[in-house]
């Protein structure tokens, strides 16, 4: 299936999907750091790489990666600009830490562990089809660099690109505290997912 080939039901299907594994997520991350987030999935799209790279690429960023394993695999990227990674890092553990120190790295990869679970858990539920989460690696760059990097570990380096992007909202205020979640399917995923759904 050409990514820009889907149509607009089929990008709803897959926005509504992924709403159901964002909303698993956030009660996650809030029981993680005590406090209430919010995921939502603004939009499901196929762009071009470039546009994204152009659009955000010179932040710096902690991302992890964690491979999906099983029926409909692929990546998950999770990013965070560095205050927040560190905020975040300094709740969990006491003491303040760069996202870069291996204390941080480990607090980030295991933010994404449990994060990841409980999208993929929500989405096996919803599609029947089995996902399993892989050890997650932890990098810290500009946020083009581990954009490219992800996509082309999918096979999905592609002048258009399948972008599921979530974005993590500050429950009291509703602005985005400056994190994303990318599901990033590997090609033949897709066509798993919808016909799961009834949606060809």
């Amino acid at each position: 299936m050409e990514y820009s080939n889907l149509s607009a039901l089929q990008l709803d299907a897959l926005k509504e999907v992924s709403n159901i594994g964002a909303g698993n997520a956030a009660t996650a991350l809030s029981m993680m750091i005590g406090k209430k987030v919010d995921m939502t999935v603004p939009a499901v799209n196929v762009i071009k790489l470039e546009d994204i790279v152009e659009e955000n690429g010179e932040t710096e960023v902690a991302g992890t990666v964690v491979r999906v394993l099983g029926d409909i695999s692929g990546n998950i990227l999770l990013v965070f600009e560095k205050p927040i990674a560190e905020n975040m890092i300094e709740k969990l553990v006491g003491s303040k830490q760069s996202p870069e120190s291996e204390m941080g790295s480990s607090v980030l990869c295991e933010v994404a562990n449990i994060i990841s679970a409980s999208y993929m858990n929500s989405i096996s539920q919803l599609t029947n089809l089995a996902m399993a989460p892989s050890v997650p690696a932890t990098s810290y760059d500009m946020l083009g660099a581990i954009l490219t990097t992800t996509f082309i570990e999918s096979n999905q380096y592609d002048e258009y690109i399948l972008d599921i992007e979530t974005v993590f909202l500050d429950d009291d205020t509703e602005e985005n505290i400056g994190g994303h979640f990318y599901y990033i399917p590997m090609p033949g995923s897709l066509e798993k997912i919808l016909k799961s759904i009834g949606i060809n």
